[in-house]
């Protein structure tokens, strides 16, 4: 084990990777101002959905999310240069968590693989070259880091793309029901339009989707077909950057692409007056105890996380029990509806609750299909009327990639004493 994980290599990959990755977050950070991203999401909202047990965890009162999001973009430029890269790397993590934990409302998987890539970040050492810690002296200059490094975003990239591709495995992925949607809603160009809603074409884009995150991890890992496997990422990434508008994702994705070269090649390619190391004898194991006892059981974390919806009753298509933090990447179009009963009981009067009144368009469109966005507008509800002797119930139907409309939600469960069920079924949630 010590000589496949802990042998010295080339630190190439994972500077260059550090350089791309403050970029890219500083870009996301100042992009989602410009944008309006931060204005609809977290500013216009009066409350926002944050995560179940989090709901202390709200936005900045008045325009404090754009100073908020402002010092995220200046640690991306802090990270990208090298300039005091721990206390940027732990700074800009703490700020993104509380971003993506804070509301659900604009929940995307590329957002939780920030996270957790940032996570790991702060315990690697991405500074010690091509940095202004090394040239202010701030620590000493390193042209090589143990092999584990690149081993740990290889991992974390397969995980990622092979739950990605397990999750569209289902009729109406494998049918083109899906993608005809997908690929519908992405232009409103008439020539492009009769291309994306030919059913060759959408039924190649829904398995070149599944072939290409099955095989992409094996096609990067060997030599011979590594140039074919880049090709094909740049090709389905740019085709997901220019039509679905994914934010930095698609680039993001491409940035683990450093990882599976050999780090020499890295090295030629971005810094050629690096000194080049011979095949090292010495083995590194600086950190070797964050790798064995912190980070693989966080691996295994990652990769036990996605199964966990097959321990919980029903389909998770429908549920949504056990979605999130799973890599099911843009799987299905779901629509809904709902209305809220209020009835007094102590007079016996039923009368409707209008919850558009303190929900933004995009929160009360999100409403109507999330059973524990459903949950959590209930509580509030109950806050508003304390005091009184009330029940809460729900008439609520969704229909799946245009589906029959079917009930989500028990009518008849009292949403006044239900409770949350965190990590099995609720059985208020009605199974078809």
């Amino acid at each position: 084990m010590n000589q496949l994980f802990f042998k010295n290599i080339d630190n190439s990959p994972l500077i260059v990777f550090r350089i791309f990755f403050g970029f890219l977050i500083s870009c996301e950070s100042f992009g989602a101002i410009i944008t309006g991203w931060v204005k609809r999401v977290l500013i216009e909202p009066k409350f926002t959905f944050s995560f179940i047990g989090l709901e202390w965890l709200q936005p900045l009162p008045g325009y404090g999310m754009y100073f908020y999001f402002i010092i995220m973009g200046l640690f991306g430029i802090a990270i990208m240069l090298g300039y005091r890269y721990r206390v940027a790397i732990i700074g800009y993590t703490i700020l993104w968590a509380g971003v993506y934990f804070m509301q659900k409302t604009s929940y995307n998987n590329h957002y939780y693989l920030l996270l957790i890539i940032s996570f790991y970040m702060i315990f690697l050492p991405a500074n010690q070259y091509a940095s202004l810690d090394v040239k202010q002296q701030r620590i000493h200059k390193q042209n090589t880091m143990p092999y584990w490094i690149s081993l740990l975003f290889i991992v974390q990239v397969t995980i990622v793309y092979f739950y990605a591709a397990i999750a569209k495995f289902y009729p109406d992925w494998l049918d083109g029901t899906f993608t005809k949607l997908l690929l519908s809603g992405t232009t409103s160009n008439e020539f492009l339009l009769k291309i994306f809603l030919n059913k060759y074409f959408y039924l190649f884009i829904a398995y070149a989707g599944i072939l290409f995150d099955l095989l992409i991890v094996p096609l990067l890992l060997f030599k011979k077909t590594r140039t074919i496997a880049l090709a094909a990422s740049l090709s389905f990434h740019l085709f997901n950057a220019i039509f679905l508008q994914i934010g930095i994702f698609p680039f993001f994705a491409l940035s683990f692409s450093l990882f599976f070269y050999p780090p020499e090649k890295i090295r030629k390619l971005f810094f050629k007056n690096k000194l080049s190391i011979e095949e090292p004898i010495a083995y590194n194991y600086s950190r070797k105890r964050i790798f064995l006892y912190f980070l693989i059981p966080f691996l295994f974390i990652q990769f036990i996380l996605p199964l966990r919806h097959h321990l919980i009753e029903g389909d998770v298509l429908w549920t949504e029990e056990g979605h999130r933090l799973s890599w099911r990447m843009m799987l299905r179009k779901r629509d809904g509806f709902i209305n809220f009963k209020i009835k007094n009981n102590d007079t016996g009067e039923i009368t409707s609750y209008d919850y558009h009144k303190n929900l933004s368009p995009k929160q009360a469109n999100t409403l109507a299909s999330k059973p524990d966005f459903i949950w959590q507008y209930c509580q509030r509800i109950k806050q508003e009327y304390s005091g009184k002797n009330i029940s809460i119930f729900i008439d609520c139907k969704n229909n799946i990639n245009n589906g029959e409309f079917k009930t989500l939600i028990d009518p008849k469960q009292d949403f006044a004493k239900a409770k949350w069920n965190y990590f099995w079924h609720n059985e208020w949630v009605l199974l078809h």
